[in-house]
């Protein structure tokens, strides 16, 4: 989605039920620093649903899931993107605007999904299973892309399998999202054994307990959890298909079972609603900070690139994905 900036005397009144008022100094220059420089570069920034709320709220233009951003991607006006993600949205980003600069500005926001598999992996996969189409999760790295014939993100993923009319299909690296896409298809689901760091931590007795303590909660679960995890749940979907249950449904008590600045970010738009919660950090997600999107704004770091060769074959698959 996307918005217009609010004037920046009015951001903190956005975010104070969420950042105390004695952190706010220390954000403030940071802000009205990276206002300035986008207006000078004619950049923009794409900022993960993860992202903390004083990124996600006060300096982004465009936020979302990793759909969105890839979607949203396409149609930049500005010569600069600033990715505050990870390294895998960056790349997706630079794919789909090749003739623009693209930032990240922490170079070891990487992802654990992506390191649990390389292109040479996929092309083993493709030697056992011959003739069997590879669907690859966004958070992979271009070169693993290049060797797959679709991309998918978590908010399209049976939809993208459904496409392609096959009985079986490889999907690559996260064992969990395919697990959980294959008990709603009968499409038969190869899977790799990559797993989110932060969603695999989560437990059925998480919930149960959750229930226990905080009676009527509401519980949503991301797909990259676990099985027994998105079945003990109420709801499961994507950070995108979360926010939309809470905007519809506006359960009095919620707990999300995914990264925690997703839940403060949440909160600012629904002060009505109770959230519960259980707090997994991403790691390399909380590499992005205000202080290193002002350096690469200032400094023009750290920019992203990609092998034409790679690029090329890559780009194919994530477009063919937003095509579906």
């Amino acid at each position: 989605m996307t918005r217009a900036l609010p004037a920046a005397a009015s951001l903190y009144d956005r975010v104070s039920r969420v950042i105390p008022s004695i952190e706010w100094p220390a954000f403030s220059d940071d802000i009205d620093a990276i206002l300035a420089l986008k207006r000078e570069r004619n950049a923009v920034i794409l900022a993960h649903n993860y992202q903390t709320p004083e990124i996600f709220h006060c300096v982004a233009d465009i936020v979302g899931d990793s759909l969105a951003l890839a979607r949203k991607a396409m149609t930049v006006e500005a010569q600069v993107i600033v990715l505050a993600g990870v390294h895998f949205m960056a790349e997706t980003a630079k794919l789909l605007n090749p003739d623009k600069t693209v930032l990240i500005p922490d170079l070891g926001a990487g992802c654990s999904l992506a390191d649990s598999i390389t292109a040479w992996d996929v092309r083993l996969m493709r030697e056992r299973y011959p003739g069997v189409p590879v669907v690859t999760y966004v958070n992979t790295s271009a070169a693993v892309k290049a060797e797959s014939d679709i991309c998918c993100t978590s908010g399209n993923a049976l939809a993208v399998v459904k496409s392609l009319g096959a009985p079986r299909v490889i999907m690559l690296p996260d064992e969990y999202l395919a697990r959980n896409i294959a008990a709603q298809t009968k499409v038969e689901i190869i899977a790799w054994t990559g797993r989110c760091e932060v969603h695999e931590r989560f437990t059925a007795s998480d919930i149960q307990e959750l229930r226990e303590a905080y009676p009527g909660v509401t519980v949503l679960a991301h797909p990259e959890c676990p099985p027994e995890v998105v079945a003990e749940a109420d709801f499961a979907g994507s950070t995108a298909a979360m926010l939309d249950y809470v905007g519809q449904h506006k359960p009095a008590r919620v707990a999300l079972m995914t990264e925690c600045s997703m839940s403060d970010n949440i909160a600012v738009e629904h002060p009505e609603i109770e959230f519960v919660r259980p707090c997994n950090l991403c790691p390399h997600m909380k590499r992005i900070t205000l202080r290193n999107i002002r350096s690469a704004l200032e400094e023009n770091r750290h920019v992203v690139t990609i092998d034409p060769c790679v690029a090329e074959r890559a780009r194919w698959a994530v477009e063919r994905m937003l095509f579906v």
